[in-house]
């Protein structure tokens, strides 16, 4: 079987995440706020109105305490001590509140921000073709639903409403200092740039750092998806010290992407906090040498004058205009992950699904199950063609088996006759009607098919068989068990058919697995069946007797077998023997068996002695 996944390497991970760009980075923020902001337009203006009322309050306060200060240098007068008191108590109270209502409506806004995220990905991962999916890691995928979207979720419920917050205070901070003191902002002119060049400068620096951690933590989950998958078989060869020591370099590294991200990251918030306290350390003397100017020199200039209580207020402004410059630099490491987080999102929704049918496509009524293969040449990859000129004709009714050698091709002509991939020449028609003249639902809906590689879903086995048609009666669904010999073991389950199968059915046997996909198989009405090395599961007696079964149930059923074991198709119509992507050989198995042919020295192969 050739599979796309095995095609030019190993498949595609997190690890060539691109580096966002400044316009990326701007792109990434447009559509965030523009798909997923947008909707909830009306309730962000009214926490935005909240916010802005909650901050105001906030910074009324210093004011007040500058107020209570000077009544309690002056007289003291207590009254006015205690109003000040009274009045700053109430304004933080209420500002409290308010913060905790904005709090939880922004929670609540990024949870469904986050399900209509998570929906739109899945959706949009329904959508793709099996190509991709043949191309990408299972855990890779699975990192896009879950890490990514909850790296988004965190910088929206916090960071967003952390920033808007911050952006209110500095102003509003701003706008107070210079109505206390003009002179003392000029304090600010010198460390606030130097503050935003270095948070600048390190945001540069470590923006690729936070790409190349969640490409590492692709890897990382990929790969850990793959091996638990494969336990029986890396057990069996006792391969778990260097499966382990694969997974050691793989978990080094995503442990080294975050170590670097994270420490160049973490540098920014000691650096903005040193330069704040500085500044501060500055309002604090020039405030105090202005408020003593004040008292000891008649004539000190009025631009100077200055009062203790506003000495007091303004350094409390200060500290409220440094503080959210340097929560902003500290929450910089996790808004340079979200952005990466939402790029990653973006180019899963981004990418190309499965083409739309054609404009004039049909549907595909009572299909009789005739197909045709003319000239047909395919290959994943442009420059590597695995089938050549195929040909074929298959009347209704009839039972084609392709056999061969692993990666001769078989599976993909599957892929093609599924349409799960467009060949690159040739046609192939069904019932007399090209299959890209149809429309994919109608077409694929006539086959069936049972894999080697079964899947089962979490629910009741009764669930699991009704898969293949959902309106079947609990009278076809028996007869359908029996016919595929597995109602014997469904009724000897605790609660027979109503009996829960775990995730992938893992509390059940591989065969009995295989077994109720064939009953789900049984039950379909199409006319069209697939078998891909379906019994490889199944010992040789219960082979026979599912063989026989299906027999009778594939009386009037196209059906294509891909097989390795050569006993399970000597009844076909006709045997394909494919190699190297050409038909070598085909005819019956008496045909091919009465003539030196590749075909001879595969069964021998298999029953010899």
């Amino acid at each position: 079987m050739n599979n796309p996944s095995q095609i030019g390497g190993r498949r595609q991970g997190k690890g060539n995440a691109p580096k966002l760009s400044k316009q990326a980075r701007q792109a990434v923020l447009k559509r965030t706020l523009k798909t997923y902001l947008w909707p909830f337009k009306f309730q962000l203006a009214g926490i935005l109105v909240l916010m802005l009322t909650a901050n105001v309050l906030a910074l009324i306060g210093p004011k007040l305490s500058g107020n209570a200060i000077d009544a309690l240098a002056e007289g003291p007068d207590m009254d006015k001590v205690i109003y000040f008191c009274v009045l700053m108590a109430l304004f933080y109270l209420i500002a409290g509140v308010l913060n905790l209502i904005v709090s939880r409506l922004m929670i609540r806004i990024s949870q469904k921000i986050t399900y209509a995220m998570r929906r739109d990905v899945f959706a949009k991962l329904m959508q793709l073709p099996v190509s991709f999916f043949d191309k990408h890691l299972t855990g890779d995928i699975v990192s896009h639903i879950s890490y990514d979207i909850d790296t988004i979720n965190a910088s929206l419920s916090n960071d967003l409403l952390q920033v808007c917050a911050s952006s209110v205070t500095v102003i509003g901070s701003f706008i107070m200092m210079i109505i206390i003191s003009p002179v003392l902002v000029s304090v600010f002119l010198i460390t606030v740039p130097i503050s935003l060049i270095s948070t600048r400068y390190r945001t540069r620096k470590i923006r690729p750092l936070f790409s190349k951690r969640s490409a590492k933590l692709g890897e990382l989950n990929g790969y850990a998806e793959e091996m638990l998958s494969g336990q029986k078989t890396i057990k069996t060869y006792h391969r778990e010290e260097q499966i382990l020591s694969r997974f050691d370099i793989r978990n080094e590294e995503a442990v080294q992407a975050y170590y670097k991200a994270d420490y160049k990251a973490v540098i920014i918030g000691p650096t903005v906090n040193f330069i704040n306290n500085l500044s501060l350390a500055l309002v604090t003397i020039l405030g105090s040498a202005f408020y003593m100017g004040t008292l000891a020199v008649a004539g000190w200039p009025a631009l100077l004058t200055i009062g203790l209580g506003d000495v007091a207020s303004f350094v409390q402004y200060s500290r409220k205009f440094a503080g959210p410059i340097n929560e902003f630099a500290n929450i910089t490491n996790e808004i340079q992950s979200a952005m990466a987080a939402a790029d990653r999102v973006y180019r899963i929704l981004d990418e190309i699904t499965e083409p739309e049918d054609a404009p004039d496509a049909s549907e595909l009524t009572e299909p009789r199950g005739a197909v045709d293969i003319e000239n047909v040449s395919f290959g994943y990859l442009p420059d590597r063609t695995i089938i050549h000129d195929l040909n074929l004709h298959v009347e209704p009714g009839q039972t084609i088996a392709i056999v061969g050698p692993t990666g001769a091709g078989k599976t993909t002509i599957i892929n093609l006759l599924m349409r799960f991939y467009d060949v690159d020449s040739g046609e192939i028609r069904m019932d007399g009607y090209p299959i890209k003249q149809l429309t994919r639902r109608s077409m694929r809906l006539a086959y069936n098919m049972v894999l080697q590689d079964t899947w089962l879903f979490c629910g009741s086995v009764r669930d699991n068989i009704l898969y293949g048609r959902p309106d079947a009666s609990d009278e076809e669904i028996r007869a359908a068990a029996k016919a595929a010999r597995i109602d014997n073991f469904i009724e000897s389950l605790p609660n027979g058919y109503e009996t829960e199968l775990s995730d992938d059915g893992i509390n059940i046997s591989k065969g009995q697995k295989q077994m109720l996909t064939f009953a789900r198989a049984m039950l379909s009405t199409a006319p069209l069946l697939i078998l891909d090395e379906a019994t490889s599961n199944v010992d040789s007696r219960t082979e026979i007797a599912v063989r026989e079964a299906m027999d009778n149930l594939m009386a009037e059923k196209t059906c294509f077998i891909i097989a390795h074991r050569l006993s399970t198709i000597q009844h076909a119509d006709k045997i394909l023997v494919v190699r190297h992507g050409n038909v070598v050989e085909s005819g019956t198995h008496q045909e091919l068996m009465a003539r030196p042919s590749f075909y001879r020295v595969l069964y021998y192969s298999q029953f010899q002695e």
